[in-house]
């Protein structure tokens, strides 16, 4: 009898070492190191890894190589380890129900609906119920008093967010004559400090911001084209597109190029 009661000990002992090595083994699985970027002026970006390159050090946003920011390493303050579960950090591909409707805001407002989900891929990652340390909400990140002004009354409504996301967007396009770099400044940080600066604030952040949509709108505009040249009639214009990503583009806090050009349309 006392040799069946210790064999019954070791075998709950036994089976508390299982569970407790197989929780173990799902946390090691649902969650892996993410990296947090310290910067001076008092902004953090969220990484997954970085690479020291000369005087910049390079922040990879993803785990895809050609998702990355270039930041003067002296910006630098620390890095921190973070925890985050793996499934956020991938990001999900829009639906078809998201194009339809950005293509169909896009269409009213006479906006790009590449330039469109650029916008929603850098604000959101496409997720509808998103909220910033700030209060922006949604795909398109409205702040409470944007999103009132324009008429969006549920800014967690995928379709009225990106219909007021849109037509924002549109103005201030209109607003800046179709200088992506402003108006794109302008979505981030506020056209107030747009006209305080003069031109693309001198925060890590916003340039930051302004040169990954513009990447990722560039990259899609090279996929659907492939390697074609610009025909005559676009030459000017690319030429003074680029002109107006320069001063997002000279910046020393952003080293990496911009590139727009009038095969995108921008506005009205």
């Amino acid at each position: 009898m006392r040799r069946l009661r210790e064999k019954h000990t070791e075998m709950r002992f036994g089976n508390k070492i299982g569970i407790a090595t197989l929780l173990l083994g799902l946390a090691s699985l649902s969650a892996s190191a993410a990296e947090m970027a310290n910067l001076r002026n008092g902004f953090a970006i969220r990484h997954e890894r970085h690479e020291p390159r000369d005087t910049v050090t390079r922040l990879y946003l993803t785990k895809a190589p050609d998702n990355y920011v270039d930041i003067p390493t002296a910006e630098i303050l620390s890095f921190e380890e973070i925890e985050t579960h793996l499934a956020p950090v991938s990001t999900p591909p829009p639906s078809n129900n998201l194009d339809a409707m950005v293509s169909a805001a896009s269409s009213r407002n006479n906006i790009d609906p590449d330039l469109v989900l650029s916008v929603i891929r850098a604000e959101s990652g496409f997720n509808p119920n998103a909220v910033s340390p700030k209060g922006a909400q949604g795909l398109m990140q409205l702040m409470p008093q944007t999103a009132a002004w324009l008429g969006v009354e549920n800014a967690f409504d995928p379709a009225a967010n990106v219909e007021g996301g849109t037509r924002y967007l549109g103005q201030l396009l209109a607003r800046y004559h179709n200088d992506l770099a402003l108006a794109l400044a302008a979505y981030n940080a506020g056209p107030e400090r747009v006209e305080q600066y003069q031109g693309v604030p001198p925060y890590v952040e916003t340039r930051v911001y302004v040169a990954r949509v513009i990447r990722d709108l560039n990259r899609k505009k090279s996929a659907q084209n492939g390697p074609k040249s610009d025909p005559p009639e676009n030459r000017a214009a690319t030429q003074r597109s680029k002109a107006s990503a320069r001063s997002a583009a000279s910046h020393p806090n952003i080293a990496s190029p911009m590139r727009y050009t009038s095969r995108v349309r921008t506005g009205s």
